[in-house]
């Protein structure tokens, strides 16, 4: 349909007469292989398959932007504000009176003094409902505490987030039973360590190949055996959800793997500690490899029900996941404050050297890009407090964005910091100068790139939920057995849609903001959002019909494409923000000076990328790559010492 050669404005225009061919060509890809299927099968069973509420995000992927979403910026509630500031001013005194970062780095412990006092606040309860003996803290307010928490110590904030974001206080508030609810949540919150076991040594992101397996007994127990790596928490846990395989399940005469859900106490016999893990940071946290042997486990512990573990793991994760974001503005916001104050104060030729435009330059795009993280993490809090949207996309992105531009920021505080920020704040204490602990953060900040869910899977996990609406019109072309007739129903139905829907990504009118009460700068950047969701529609749209089922594959394209939605999603969340407090402080112009620059930066990469969706060197590096992988360059490896491990 179109040569990669050709100018972008050509390259996206197919003949509209053929869209109705595209939509039947995007089923008619490569037939997957069985395994793959079955992989594919158990994803899609694990999603959410409808979209009860609206989502900013996934409107933006169909040319819609929702400004009742966004516009006016969904302010704290004035009550919610006071008990969360005052429940902040406690931690931030405890943290500093009680919390020495530098040696829980240093010896690889929390100390139990600062465990307790930590359960004595209320920490290990902030998520758990009042009625359980918990806080009852807001998302916003939860967010805050752990952002403040992850600006200190990095450690403490993953004892306390995997604790309650993920482990057994969340899934169980949405769905235990009102019995479980009773037995499990006032022990969490008076200090029970909670800890969720996922992962296993053979399967990361593909739970399709979980070996670990629970079987039921006559006497209404399962027996669970397996293993579970890299469970945060699990060392020292008390009751951990599990997620195991269940009998499978025949439908439609074929069987179909069951993932479910166990409540898990550490007392039961057959838990085992195999191996705490060690990591290149987070030195303090508790992270291990289990393995579980005949434990005998009730059946009243499962949890919402046999087969739905894997989409409880994933609903769990929607406001879960936003821990993460908020750990890593707490951490950027740090640096900001740590490379301000030693630009002021070192001196090079003759200024300090925050006055020379390198420094300068690097001080902006940390600013200006914390403001985005800030923005997209409160916000999203926010949404999910009040309710009425649905932010797994929102979520998603905030942890994809906040990660990769909070480690980028963390970068420069070291290079600002030059040789002291990679020296350790022990060094730096031991001879004299203040132990500012760069080097430590930028440890514990590598994990969240990796950490619940990859940069990879999140893009891949983005890229799926933004063509929903496509494949809920097209989806049920991939189903076995489908008749010509029904499969000719299917397209009918699409082509009407798709007549009024495509022009639409034309024809608008670009002044969605021209009216809006918003300041006329901010305006004009939520224009380009607006013009930009377009341009980003109908690109996909092309995208699914040039490649089909191979669009899957090309990990390069729907990442572009994931990239543009989390770039302009960050631009609305730093212009709401921004004209939200321009309102409440007319007098202030920073918020705007930051929404402005965060804006200007965002429409750079923006314009770069999708000039890069079909015109791009994807297929060049991906053949270098399987070279490189099969061994086609092994002489680049010589002259160093070759220790093998396989």
């Amino acid at each position: 349909m179109c040569n990669s050669n050709q100018n972008n404005s050509l390259q996206e225009v197919p003949p509209f007469d053929k869209i109705g061919a595209m939509a039947t060509q995007f089923l008619h890809g490569r037939k997957m292989t069985e395994a793959r299927r079955q992989a594919f099968e158990v994803a899609e069973e694990a999603r959410q398959a409808e979209w009860e509420k609206p989502s900013f995000v996934s409107d933006l992927f169909m040319g819609r932007v929702r400004t009742e979403l966004f516009f006016p910026f969904p302010d704290q509630d004035e009550q919610d504000r006071i008990e969360g500031d005052a429940f902040l001013s406690r931690l931030e005194k405890f943290l500093l009176d009680k919390v020495d970062p530098d040696a829980i780095d240093r010896t690889g412990e929390v100390p139990p003094d600062v465990i307790k006092g930590l359960v004595d606040l209320g920490c290990f309860g902030m998520k758990i409902p009042k009625d359980y003996g918990g806080l009852g803290l807001s998302q916003l307010n939860y967010n805050k505490a752990i952002a403040m928490i992850a600006s200190h110590c990095g450690s403490t904030s993953v004892w306390l987030s995997a604790h309650q974001s993920i482990g057994v206080p969340q899934p169980l508030k949405l769905f235990g039973t009102e019995e479980q609810k009773r037995k499990y949540l006032p022990r969490l919150a008076r200090g029970s360590i909670s800890a969720f076991a996922l992962t296993e040594p053979d399967v990361g992101s593909d739970p399709a190949k979980m070996s670990t397996t629970a079987t039921p007994t006559d006497d209404g127990y399962y027996l669970l055996n397996g293993e579970k790596l890299w469970c945060t928490n699990g060392p020292v846990a008390d009751i951990l959800v599990v997620m195991a395989q269940t009998p499978p399940k025949v439908v439609e005469g074929r069987s179909k793997k069951q993932i479910t859900a166990f409540i898990v106490e550490r007392t039961m016999s057959g838990v085992e500690v195999v191996h705490r893990c060690e990591f290149m940071g987070l030195k303090g946290i508790q992270n291990g490899l289990l393995r579980f042997r005949n434990v005998k486990v009730p059946k009243e512990n499962i949890l919402w029900g046999p087969g739905m573990g894997l989409k409880l793991a994933l609903i769990t994760l929607n406001t879960g996941r936003l821990t993460l974001p908020a750990g890593c503005t707490g951490m950027a916001k740090r640096c900001l404050n740590i490379s301000r104050k030693w630009a002021n104060e070192r001196n090079q030729w003759g200024s300090p050297i925050g006055q020379h435009e390198a420094i300068a330059t690097k001080l902006a795009y940390m600013a200006s890009h914390t403001f985005a993280m800030e923005s997209m993490t409160w916000i999203t809090s926010a949404l999910a407090d009040r309710g009425d949207a649905d932010i797994r996309l929102e979520a998603a992105m905030a942890k994809l964005f906040c990660a990769e531009h909070g480690w980028k920021i963390v970068d420069e505080a070291v290079q600002v910091r030059g040789g002291r920020g990679y020296e350790t704040a022990d060094s730096l204490k031991a001879r004299g100068e203040p132990p500012i602990p760069v080097e430590r953060i930028m440890r514990d900040a590598r994990i969240n790139l990796i950490i619940e869910g990859t940069s990879e899977i999140m893009r891949l996990f983005i890229a799926r939920e933004a063509m929903d609406h496509h494949m809920r019109l097209l989806g049920d072309l991939l189903k076995p057995h489908q008749s010509f007739a029904s499969k000719g129903r299917i397209v009918a139905k699409a082509s009407r849609f798709y007549a009024t829907w495509y022009p639409r990504q034309w024809l608008f009118s670009g002044g969605l903001f021209r009216h809006e009460a918003l300041d006329p700068l901010l305006a004009s950047h939520m224009r380009y959002v607006e013009r930009a969701s377009h341009h980003l529609a109908r690109s996909l749209f092309h995208a699914m019909g040039i490649y089909q089922l191979s669009l899957e594959k090309r990990q390069g394209i729907l990442f572009r494409f994931v990239d543009i939605g989390t770039d302009l999603f960050a631009m609305a969340s730093a212009c709401s923000r921004a004209q939200h407090l321009l309102e409440k402080h007319p007098a202030s112009h920073g918020p705007k000076e930051m929404a402005n620059l965060f804006c200007l930066q965002a429409r750079e990469r923006l314009d770069r990328t999708f000039r890069m969706l079909f015109s791009n060197q994807d297929k060049t590096t991906y053949r270098l790559g399987r070279k490189t992988l099969n061994g086609r360059f092994k002489w680049l490896e010589t002259g160093i010492v070759n220790e093998s491990f396989y």
